[in-house]
């Protein structure tokens, strides 16, 4: 006895395949992924500057299959993507209950839709908080917008908040933490810990130098520059401090030629894929993501708790409130403070053996509360209250 679970995403993605994998396999549940596209290396690329493809199978471990009649293409926009058959494909899958990856995409409101219109739960899983203002306009659209969501799957405590102030009751809400792939890092670092001091090398960082790494997108909303200004404030009281930078995009350039007109010991080591980006956990003494509130979770910090470093992040990073134990796990800062960054820079830079030990505490953080099993659980208990019936599959 199973329950048929549809699952409505715009494409494949390196965060969400562990999470597909792992409800395929949960006893009772049925599952498929539509998607509507299938990105091109150069779709992929888009923000990273560079055209690839992720080194890790995204499609293997559950069922798949391409939303028909897609029009548009995988461009930044609510509406690049449309599918306007959705119900008849709905029912001909015979589904029990649809999920949804968000809201951020005409073809999964389409979706969702759809699926009401069929009598069938539909259930949401979104990344929005409540840490930027929003104006009253786009707050009434939330609302207007949920009554096409029966249950809400919650993935931190700010995107539950969002949820409640947008009219959505609490039994309608269920705990669905956002999480990575946690065995993969904890495995991967075990693996990698050995070649340390010669990954360091590799990248020109001292071997007693403490390290501290940002990985990502090299773009406006991450304020990398921040983290540039902060590491030239800390240097004043601790020389030993270096930056690994990993990842590209559109201010790369920009930020080379900041590091180099400051003479700041920065290593750029371009983009990494999945299989690649533990070397650089590995090689760090902690993560620094000094986003501003458009960093809805940051999911790198997942990983590189999974990884055992600490973590300092901003306060509008998505994931601080859950992840972030001031003092055990990391250390937050209010966004655009770079004096204050600096400070829990130096502040772990002094303490090499507290720093590891916050390492290991953010891993013990991350992978008991924080997993795809949780985040499965989370569905689960969704589709209960759904009443949703199985059946004979």
């Amino acid at each position: 006895m199973s329950i048929r679970l549809l699952v409505a995403a715009t494409h494949p993605v390196q965060y969400q395949a562990p999470y597909f994998q792992a409800l395929a396999a949960r006893s009772g549940i049925d599952l498929k992924v539509l998607y509507a596209v299938l990105p091109t290396p150069e779709q992929q690329g888009v923000g990273f500057e560079t055209p690839f493809q992720w080194d890790v199978p995204l499609l293997d471990g559950y069922e798949w299959g391409e939303i028909e009649d897609v029009h548009g293409t995988d461009s930044p926009g609510f509406g690049a993507l449309s599918a306007p058959r959705m119900r008849a494909q709905l029912a001909r899958e015979g589904a029990d209950a649809l999920l949804v990856t968000g809201w951020h995409s005409k073809v999964l409101v389409q979706a969702a839709r759809a699926a009401r219109r069929l009598g069938l739960p539909v259930l949401v899983r979104g990344e929005s908080n409540d840490l930027a203002p929003r104006p009253w306009w786009k707050r009434l659209g939330h609302r207007r917008l949920f009554r096409s969501f029966t249950h809400f799957l919650a993935i931190g405590r700010a995107n539950r908040r969002f949820y409640e102030r947008a009219g959505v009751a609490a039994e309608r809400i269920f705990e669905s933490p956002y999480a990575v792939d946690n065995g993969r890092f904890v495995v991967a670092a075990e693996r990698h810990r050995p070649q340390r001091n010669e990954l360091r090398r590799s990248w020109n960082v001292a071997g007693d130098g403490f390290c501290v790494l940002f990985a990502g997108k090299f773009q406006p909303k991450k304020r990398p520059f921040d983290l540039l200004e902060a590491l030239e404030q800390a240097r004043k009281t601790r020389s030993d401090l270096r930056l690994l930078m990993v990842g590209s995009g559109e201010l790369d350039t920009a930020l080379r030629e900041r590091a180099r007109e400051r003479r700041l010991p920065v290593t750029f080591t371009g983009f990494l894929n999945q299989t690649e980006i533990p070397r650089a956990y590995a090689a760090a003494d902690a993560l620094v993501l000094p986003s501003d509130a458009g960093e809805t979770w940051g999911l790198v910090v997942n990983e590189a708790m999974a990884s055992g470093l600490p973590a300092i992040v901003s306060d509008r990073v998505g994931c601080r409130e859950d992840l972030i134990q001031d003092g055990t796990t990391g250390f937050s800062f209010a966004v655009g403070d770079t004096r204050a960054l600096a400070a829990c820079m130096t502040t772990l830079a002094e303490d090499p053996i507290r720093a590891a030990a916050m390492g290991d505490a953010a891993k013990v953080r991350v992978v008991s509360h924080y997993s795809i099993e949780r985040a499965v659980d989370g569905v689960v208990a969704a589709l209960d209250g759904a009443a949703v019936v199985a059946h004979e599959t």
